[in-house]
Parts: C-alpha cells; sequence; structure tokens
C-alpha cells in the first residue's frame, strides 16, 4: 500500500482509540453506587475568578463505599467548593462541618439504575456515531486517492481496512458497555 494510505488507516484508527478514551472518561462520570473521587470530575469552583478543577482546590478522599471527604487546601474555599457541587448537579447534598466537606453517597434505587444505564447506552451511541464518522472521513481521504490515481484494488482494500477496524472498535464499545451495564445494575 501507498504511504499516503498508511497514514490514513494510521490517523483513522488514532481517531477510534480517542473516541474510547472519551467513552471511558464518560462511564467513570456516571457513578454505579460506589464513592469515588470520579464522581466529582466535572465539578469546577470558581477559583479568585477562574473556574479550575474540584481536585486542585481540595484533597478528595474516599475513607468508605459511601462517603467522599473534601479537605479545601484553603479554609476561606469550604462554602464556595459547597455551592459549586450543589451547582454541578450530580444529586449529592455536600455537609460543611466546618474543616471538611463530607458527601455521602446514596445508594441507587432501581430507577436510577435505569436511568443510568440509558445514559451508559446514550454516551456509547456517541461513541459509535464517533467511529462511523471516522470511517466516513477515512473513505473519503481513500476515494480521493483513487481519484488521484490510486490503483483501484489498492483503495478497495484500504476501505475493507477501514470497516474491519471500524467493526472492532464498535465491538469494543459494546463490551465496555456491557461491563458498565452490569455494574450500574448490580445491587
Amino acid at each position: 500500500m501507498t504511504e499516503e494510505i498508511d497514514f490514513i488507516l494510521e490517523s483513522t484508527e488514532e481517531s477510534m482509540n480517542g473516541t474510547i478514551a472519551h467513552l471511558e472518561k464518560e462511564f467513570l462520570n456516571i457513578r454505579a453506587g460506589k464513592a469515588s473521587p470520579a464522581m466529582l470530575g466535572g465539578v469546577f469552583v470558581d477559583y479568585y475568578g477562574s473556574q479550575t478543577p474540584l481536585s486542585q482546590v481540595s484533597k478528595i478522599s474516599v475513607p468508605d463505599a459511601r462517603t467522599i471527604t473534601l479537605q479545601p487546601f484553603e479554609k476561606n474555599m469550604l462554602s464556595v467548593i459547597e455551592k459549586a457541587i450543589l451547582i454541578a448537579n450530580i444529586g449529592f447534598n455536600p455537609m460543611n462541618n466546618g474543616d471538611v466537606i463530607i458527601i455521602s453517597v446514596p445508594p441507587l434505587t432501581e430507577e436510577r439504575r435505569r436511568d443510568l444505564a440509558k445514559q451508559a447506552k446514550s454516551e456509547a451511541e456517541d461513541a459509535k456515531i464517533g467511529i462511523r464518522n471516522s470511517r466516513k472521513d477515512a473513505n473519503t481521504d481513500i476515494k480521493k486517492l483513487e481519484k488521484e490515481g490510486t490503483s483501484e484494488d489498492i483503495c478497495k482494500s484500504a476501505e475493507e481496512e477501514v470497516q474491519n477496524l471500524t467493526n472492532a472498535y464498535i465491538k469494543k464499545i459494546d463490551e465496555l458497555l456491557a461491563l458498565k451495564e452490569a455494574e450500574i445494575m448490580k445491587v
């Protein structure tokens, strides 16, 4: 195969890997009943005028499966952090005891588990769309090469290779989704 086709295949695979990495990151934000610092990954605090990730203004720890504690690096940040958690609307009610913020992670109800499973399915579907878009871009680039004089056989085999990559990554997404759903539905 030509260098251009190798480059197209490599960049397509890189793009698909990026989509998988994004999906895994999104799955971390979908909680499955156990307390985890990743649950607060999307919370940003107004720190002297700039939006700063919560992990950069406080120490986040998980003393047990149902509790998250936040120890701010600066005492005056307690109320700001508390407010940021409420604004993030992630279903937590932070309690401030003057030194630390304590978050009790409530057990998931059956209805909430179903909602989280739907959310996971939606994220997986978005990832599949990303994979298909990568395939479409690669096939468009291959067609351009064919018009520029690259042999039809080489282009056909490159398109087949792109389709094989697509199938492999869609299968990987389905596997990740099955694992996440099992984790969510486990009581």
